[in-house]
C-alpha cells in the first residue's frame, strides 16, 4: 500500500519565511507607494506645464531603457551561441555513483491540486527514473481536500519510492506553500521539484547527483531545461516550444557564462537540501516563486547552474489558459522586482553594480518591455499609415535610430535566434515559427497587461496552468 505521511505540525498563520528577505504579502512597500504617487503627480504637473517636453524626455528615457534591455539581451544569447557552459555528463560517467561512493539521498516533490485525471500518467512517468529506489523517494503533495487527486492516488497502491504527502489546507492556496511544506521534514541531500505533467528524462538525477558533485560547494541549484512533448499541437504551442527554446536553451546559458543572477524555471530545480532550508524555501505569496528563489539564493552568496537534460512538459494549447499563465509569470516578475527593489542600495551591495544592473535589465526590462511594447508599435503603425504633422519633433535623428534598431533589427535578431533556438533544440521543423513570433509577443504583451492590472486587484491569486490529459 502507498505510505501517507501526515503533516500537521504547519502553522497556516505563520508561512514558511525567507530568511533575511520580505515577502509578497506586501506587494508595494511605503517608500515605493509614495515615490509612484510622487512620479504621477510629477507627471501631471509636467504635462500642464509643457507637455510637449514631457513626451519627449519620456520617450528618450524609454528609447534608451528599451536599447539597453535589447543589446542586453544579445549579449547573453550570443554568449550562449559562442561559450556553451551547460554541464554535460556521459552515460559511462553515470554508471557508478559520485566520487566512487554511493548515490546521495534523492527527495522528489510533485505539488498538484485537481491533477486526477494525469496523475497515472504522472506515476508512470516517474517510475523510470534511472535512480536506485533505496536513496530515492517521491512525494506526492496533495490538497488535503483535493479528494478527486487523493481517490486517484489511493486506488493506485503506490508503492516506495512514492509517497502521497497531504498537504492541510491553509492559506495562501499555493504551489510555493505546498513546496514549503513539503520540505518541513525528511531527509535527503539533493530534491528537485517536478510539474504534474512532467516527463523528465530518466537519468537526470543522476545527472545532476554528478553535477553537484563536479561543480563548488556554493552551487546550490542546478537547473535543467524544460521543453514541450506536444509542439505540434497547434501554432500556439509551436511558437511556446519556440519562446522555451530560447529562454532555456540561449537565454539561461548565457547567464550562466555571465555568473549572472539566474531566475529558475518553475520546475526540474535541483537544490541541495540543507542550503534549500538555510535560505527558507519559496515565498508562499509570490506567484513567480521560482524567479524570487533563483535571485534570493544569488543574493546570499549561493550560484546556479545549467544541466544539459531535459524535462518534457506540456506546452499550453488553449490560448485562453495561455494567456492566464503569462500573466502570473508577468505579474510574478513584477513583484519580485518590487520586492527586490525596496532596500535599493541593499541590492546593490548584495549583488554587486554589475549584477544589480542585469537584475534591472533582465527582470524590469522583461516585464517593462513587454507592457509599452504594444504602444510603440501602434505609433509606429501610424506613423507609417497617416504620417500625422508634428510627430517627427519627438523622434529626432538620435531617437530614431535608437528606436528602428530595437524595431526592426532587434526583433528580427530575435525572430532568428528563436529558429536558431528551435534547431539547437531538436526542434529544426519549427524554425520558420520564428517568422511570426512577433505575433506571439503581441500576446505576451496583452497577458503583460492583465497580469499588471491584476496586480492591482488580485495580487496573490494563483492562476493555476491547465493541464490536458494525454495518451
Amino acid at each position: 500500500m502507498s505510505k501517507i505521511i501526515d503533516l500537521t505540525t504547519h502553522n497556516a498563520d505563520k508561512p514558511y519565511e525567507p530568511r533575511g528577505f520580505p515577502q509578497a504579502t506586501l506587494t508595494v512597500c511605503k517608500w515605493q507607494k509614495t515615490a509612484l504617487w510622487l512620479l504621477v503627480i510629477g507627471l501631471v504637473v509636467w504635462a500642464i506645464a509643457d507637455w510637449r517636453s514631457e513626451i519627449f524626455i519620456i520617450n528618450l528615457v524609454l528609447t534608451i531603457f528599451y536599447l539597453l534591455s535589447t543589446l542586453y539581451r544579445m549579449l547573453i544569447i550570443e554568449l550562449a551561441l559562442q561559450k556553451p557552459r551547460e554541464i554535460q555528463l556521459t552515460p559511462e560517467e553515470l554508471a557508478t555513483p559520485p566520487n566512487g561512493r554511493e548515490w546521495p539521498r534523492y527527495m522528489v516533490i510533485l505539488p498538484m491540486y485537481h491533477e486526477g485525471d494525469i496523475l497515472p500518467h504522472l506515476v508512470d512517468g516517474l517510475s523510470k527514473l534511472d535512480y536506485p529506489k533505496n536513496r530515492l523517494e517521491i512525494r506526492l503533495l496533495i490538497e488535503e481536500d483535493d479528494d478527486e487527486t487523493m481517490g486517484v492516488a489511493k486506488s493506485l497502491n503506490l508503492k516506495p519510492p512514492f509517497v502521497i504527502k497531504p498537504i492541510p489546507k491553509s492559506y495562501p492556496r499555493t504551489k510555493p506553500k505546498a513546496c514549503n511544506v513539503a520540505i518541513e521534514d525528511g531527509d535527503a541531500d539533493y530534491l528537485v521539484i517536478y510539474d504534474a505533467e512532467d516527463k523528465p528524462e530518466p537519468d537526470q538525477l543522476k545527472k545532476a547527483a554528478h553535477a553537484f558533485a563536479r561543480c563548488p560547494k556554493e552551487v546550490a541549484c542546478i537547473q535543467a531545461k524544460l521543453g514541450f512533448y506536444n509542439p505540434d499541437q497547434n501554432l500556439l504551442t509551436k511558437c511556446f516550444t519556440a519562446d522555451y527554446a530560447t529562454w532555456f536553451g540561449l537565454c539561461l546559458p548565457g547567464l550562466d557564462c555571465l555568473q549572472a543572477p539566474i531566475p529558475l524555471g518553475g520546475t526540474s530545480n535541483h537544490f541541495r537540501l540543507n542550503v534549500l532550508r538555510k535560505v527558507g524555501g519559496w515565498d508562499e505569496y509570490n506567484v513567480t516563486e521560482d524567479c524570487d528563489l533563483g535571485l534570493r539564493l544569488f543574493a546570499g552568496g549561493w550560484r546556479t547552474r545549467v544541466l544539459e537534460s531535459s524535462t518534457w512538459e506540456q506546452a499550453c494549447p488553449n490560448l485562453l489558459f495561455w494567456i492566464k499563465q503569462r500573466s502570473r509569470w508577468v505579474k510574478g516578475y513584477i513583484q519580485t522586482y518590487l520586492i527586490h527593489t525596496r532596500d535599493f542600495i541593499g541590492l546593490h551591495k548584495r549583488f554587486g553594480f554589475w549584477n544589480s544592473l542585469q537584475f534591472h535589465l533582465l527582470i524590469g526590462g522583461s516585464f517593462f518591455s513587454q507592457l509599452i511594447n504594444p504602444f510603440y508599435w501602434l505609433m509606429t503603425l501610424i506613423w507609417l499609415v497617416f504620417r500625422p504633422s508634428g510627430v517627427d519633433a519627438f523622434f529626432p535623428a538620435p531617437i530614431f535610430v535608437m528606436g528602428s534598431f530595437c524595431l526592426f533589427i532587434g526583433n528580427f535578431i530575435f525572430a532568428y535566434t528563436a529558429a536558431i533556438a528551435c534547431v539547437k533544440r531538436g526542434a529544426g521543423h519549427l524554425a520558420k515559427i520564428g517568422i511570426i513570433m512577433p505575433f506571439y509577443w503581441l500576446m505576451i504583451s496583452i497577458a503583460a497587461w492583465k497580469g499588471f492590472l491584476q496586480l492591482f486587484t488580485n495580487p496573490h491569486h494563483w492562476e493555476k496552468t491547465k493541464h490536458f490529459a494525454t495518451k
